[in-house]
């Protein structure tokens, strides 16, 4: 494996990945629509960044020409069925298309947890529907479904620690829902190692850390972590679907894109943990870093702490 195209390598997960397959010496191409959205992979060597549209199948045609395997890691979380339709399943089905004009069939999909044909939401429908259009082309592919992601640079935890910071109590919709919330870092280095291993070709693997939690148990600990309310977190209340739904819909109506929507609601109605239908992240040789060995350290910045440390960064200057 030498060269690899990273399709939402700018991304959450993207950037970790760039960074790995950068220091494995591998040439790494990122499309992206405005090259300013990759700035923070200038300085990773052999990755480039090139101006793009994904969605423009003789472009992304032109793209994967060239390279050893695809990733694709582009996904939304909110958006119209029009909208998941577009970014789950046509372009999964473009890129099945232009992996065939190219002559490249080694595809690595990160897909979800829980994405199925009879989800409750459109975002689980549509990750089911992008994964089987890609199991009916002719490619080598592997298939990855992460638990939600924490890190550094998430907004998920970070999102509920910023909340708190503003708010003296959380009114949560589904409070009870469990996760089981896996590190960005052991997503990236599972995805890289499928890419390594030719014997993950066929294999779907579901990405979970070694905990389960529930929402409720998650909002909690994000604000104890940023040191909101004196290290206790707020108040956590959680709504009844009826007040959930209206809180959903308010949300989709104010600017900018929501913090919880109804589709984000309806997912909410399943847990989002392994089954273990399918291979975890142990059968890739990895030991899933457990959420309390970490996130403390970047949600700390969030709370008294945090001006002690830009002192010491500019003492340190």
């Amino acid at each position: 494996m030498d060269t690899i195209l990273v399709l939402g390598g700018s991304g959450f997960v993207g950037r970790h990945v760039c960074e790995k397959a950068s220091r494995l010496g591998w040439r790494v191409t990122v499309p992206t629509r405005r090259r300013g959205n990759a700035q923070h992979l200038l300085t990773l060597p052999r990755v480039e960044p090139v101006e793009a549209h994904v969605h423009d199948e003789a472009a992304l045609t032109r793209l994967v020409a060239g390279h050893d395997a695809v990733v694709n890691l582009v996904a939304i979380l909110h958006g119209d069925a029009a909208a998941f339709h577009k970014v789950h399943v046509e372009l999964p089905q473009k890129l099945a298309r232009a992996c065939a004009a190219a002559g490249v069939r080694r595809v690595v999909h990160v897909s979800a947890l829980g994405a199925s044909l009879d989800g409750p939401s459109m975002y689980q429908r549509s990750k089911a529907q992008g994964e089987a259009a890609l199991r009916q082309a002719d490619l080598q592919l592997t298939v990855l479904r992460p638990s939600v992601m924490f890190g550094a640079e998430d907004r998920f935890l970070n999102l509920f620690a910023r909340l708190q910071q503003t708010f003296p109590f959380m009114p949560l919709a589904g409070a009870d829902t469990r996760f089981q919330p896996v590190w960005v870092e052991d997503v990236a280095e599972a995805l890289l190692r499928c890419l390594r291993d030719p014997r993950t070709i066929g294999q779907t693997y579901e990405a979970c850390g070694p905990d389960v939690f529930t929402l409720r148990q998650l909002v909690t600990l994000a604000g104890k972590w940023a040191g909101v309310n004196h290290g206790k977190g707020r108040p956590v209340v959680a709504l009844p679907p009826a007040l959930g739904r209206l809180q959903a819909r308010l949300m989709e109506l104010a600017p900018g894109p929501p913090l919880m929507s109804r589709d984000n609601l309806a997912s909410l109605q399943v847990d989002n943990v392994a089954t273990g239908s399918v291979p975890g992240l142990d059968a890739l040789g990895i030991r899933p870093s457990p959420l309390a060995g970490i996130a403390p350290g970047y949600l700390g910045t969030r709370g008294p702490r945090s001006r002690l440390i830009e002192m010491r960064g500019l003492a340190g200057r």
